[in-house]
């Protein structure tokens, strides 16, 4: 599985401390069927616990996802800041689900190389 993170995700996960290897275990999850909310249109739902804490009172995130193939890290909140995104939210998020999911390849290094996504290593 080919795991990444948007650039705004990116700002997000480093000033909450979230590690790359958190967000690796977080997809893996998902990959083996352990979904915290499955929103349809290829959006899922993942808790990550704090460092030092459980997931319940840790960080949401959104991921595009799917699995034995992609998982694309692009939003991220804490519990105590909001409970849920919004249904704008959540379709807007499934039209980038349909956007990403559907790269090939040749067409994900391109959008890698302008910055917008980066591979988790």
């Amino acid at each position: 599985m080919r795991v990444f993170k948007t650039k705004a995700f990116d700002r997000f996960a480093r000033r909450e401390r979230i590690t790359d290897d958190a967000l690796r275990e977080a997809a893996h999850r998902a990959d083996q069927g352990e979904i915290d909310a499955d929103l349809g249109g290829g959006v899922i739902k993942q808790r990550i616990a704090r460092s030092g804490e459980g997931k319940s009172g840790g960080f949401r995130t959104i991921i595009l996802f799917r699995r034995k193939g992609r998982a694309f890290f692009v939003y991220g909140f804490s519990k105590a800041d909001r409970a849920s995104i919004r249904r704008d939210e959540l379709h807007a998020f499934r039209a980038l689900a349909r956007e990403l999911l559907g790269l090939e390849d040749r067409d994900l290094s391109v959008v890698a190389g302008r910055g917008a996504i980066k591979e988790i290593e």
